[in-house]
């Protein structure tokens, strides 16, 4: 799938005034995250099962 039809949301953790945005696009069986600020730095990509381990430690953690 190519960029363009990748479809990202905002994090419900990024800052409201466009700093410090990730965005996440988890439509497909491999999750995509990004930093709306620097797109040309590339994507991270996890599978669901990592993304779903990374997401519930990341709950258990202080932010």
């Amino acid at each position: 799938m190519s960029a363009p039809d990748l479809k990202f949301r905002k994090s419900s953790f990024s800052g409201g005034t466009n700093d410090n945005c990730v965005e996440v696009c988890d439509e497909l069986p491999t999750v995509f995250v990004e930093d709306s600020k620097d797109r040309a730095a590339g994507r991270l990509s996890a599978s669901r099962p990592a993304w779903a381990a990374f997401v519930g430690f990341a709950k258990t953690r202080d932010v």
